[in-house]
């Protein structure tokens, strides 16, 4: 398991996610460090998914302008049609972690692709049940990655914007 440190914040809306991006930018965070999930409204054929780790993905769904605005700004953007979450549009390098934990077939303790990529880079189990309930039940997940500092002077900034809650997890 490869552990990272990272801040999780969970949006309510697409536009609340945008807006924290947008000031995570102001502040000079790398904006190749986020990575963005969220939940596609549109599909519904059953894709496995399918990637693109340079910068654009072919696959816009309901929200294509964020999607679209975002992945000009983030590093790999990917679908994939995750069995008990449904389809996930995802952005940034948790894209890489996904398609790892599928390769492999690391698929940790009965936990499907997402929450084995999430646990590879250090996300407690209980927590990764908590944010596969809120991408389920329509809410974004950005995620900050980076050295203890950054993600922690990612949190302080994360806490000022409209984020339902923000959690820290260092190695």
């Amino acid at each position: 398991m490869s552990v990272e440190n990272s801040v999780v914040s969970i949006f309510n809306t697409h536009l609340e996610a945008e807006e924290a991006i947008k000031e995570l930018q102001r502040s000079g965070f790398n904006l190749k460090k986020l990575s963005v999930v969220g939940k596609d409204y549109q599909t519904d054929e059953q894709v496995v998914g399918y990637y693109n780790t340079g910068d654009r993905v072919k696959y816009w769904g309901k929200l294509g302008a964020f999607w679209g605005g975002l992945w000009g700004l983030l590093f790999g953007s990917a679908f994939f049609f995750v069995p008990g979450i449904g389809p996930l549009v995802v952005g940034g390098p948790l894209v890489v972690w996904i398609v790892g934990a599928l390769e492999s077939a690391a698929i940790v303790g009965g936990m499907n692709a997402f929450g084995a990529a999430l646990y590879s880079i250090g996300i407690p189990k209980d927590s990764i049940l908590k944010y596969e309930t809120s991408v389920k039940s329509d809410k974004f997940m950005l995620i900050a990655h980076g050295t203890r500092e950054e993600v922690e002077t990612a949190k302080k900034i994360l806490d000022t914007t409209n984020c339902v809650e923000s959690s820290l997890h260092c190695a």
